[in-house]
């Protein structure tokens, strides 16, 4: 399956990061660190739920 990334820099710093500090720390919960994105790089509502959607699309966020 192929996600589409949306455009803006913000968007994609942010799955950088989240997906870093998956690698870093395996053990802390995605959802954590997807909200903590969020807040970290500002991003718009849109973006916000891209990020979300793209981790749960994954399955790598908490029920």
């Amino acid at each position: 399956m192929t996600t589409v990334m949306p455009e803006g820099e913000a968007i994609r710093k942010a799955v950088k990061w989240v997906s870093s500090c998956v690698q870093e720390d395996p053990d802390k919960p995605v959802q954590k660190i997807v909200h903590e994105a969020i807040l970290r790089f500002d991003l718009s509502p849109i973006e916000a739920q891209f990020l979300m959607d793209f981790y749960k699309a994954k399955g790598r966020t908490e029920a």
